[in-house]
Formats: structure tokens, sequence, C-alpha cells
């Protein structure tokens, strides 16, 4: 079991930046792939980026490639989002997935455990 917690999200101006967190509990956080994806009002939810277990593999969308940032840091059982330039189409709840496993994946069927979200909106 995994438990995950997102924090981190606010209200931030267009071209702006923040640093969404998720912590994990257990000590099996080092066993699991991760990924952020992010649910638009009306809009399905979406990949936004995933990190493998060990941290040496990430894979980004197109939408936030070369503007967000994915990492882990497996002593704190803690991933990280960095994003920078943010743009109001950003706007969104953004949450953090694990699955037991090497690589993340971009399907949001393939995460077994979730956090609860966290709310990031980019005015313009």
């Amino acid at each position: 079991q995994v438990q995950l917690v997102e924090s981190g999200g606010g209200l931030v101006q267009a071209g702006g930046s923040l640093r969404l967190s998720c912590a994990a509990s257990g000590r099996t956080f080092s066993r699991h792939a991760m990924a952020w994806f992010r649910q638009a009002p009306g809009k399905e939810r979406e990949f936004v980026a995933a990190i493998s277990r060990g941290g040496v593999s990430t894979s980004y969308a197109d939408s936030v490639k070369g503007r967000f940032a994915i990492s882990r840091d497996n002593a704190k059982n803690t991933m990280y989002l960095q994003m920078n330039s943010l743009k109001p189409e950003d706007t969104a709840v953004y949450y953090c997935a694990a699955r037991d496993a090497i690589l993340g994946l971009t399907n949001n069927y393939e995460y077994k455990y979730w956090g609860q979200g966290t709310q990031v909106t980019v005015s313009s």
C-alpha cells in the first residue's frame, strides 16, 4: 500500500513557476515508477510526466516538454514537478500516481495508487 500526498499548488501569473511535491508513505517508494497527471474542468485526466523508479528514465507530454521537469528523491520518499514558464492552459488539478514497476507509462489506468490532487491556477 502506498499513500500519496501532493503539495505546492497555488495561484501564479503566466510566465511564473511552481514546484509541486508528492510525498509517499511506506518503505516501498523506490520500487514504484511515478507520474504526474492533470485534469482541467470539463476535460479528461491527461498525462504530464513520468519517472522510472530509479530516476534515470523520464518522459513528458509534448505540451510541457522543455518547461516542466520531473525528479525524485528516494531517500526522502518524494517526487517533484518543477513547472516553469507556466501558461493559463496549465491550469488544472495535478495528481501524482504510482505503479509497482520499473518504468512510468502515459496511461492513467496503469497506475494503482493516486493522491488527492493539488490545484494549480495560472492567470493571464
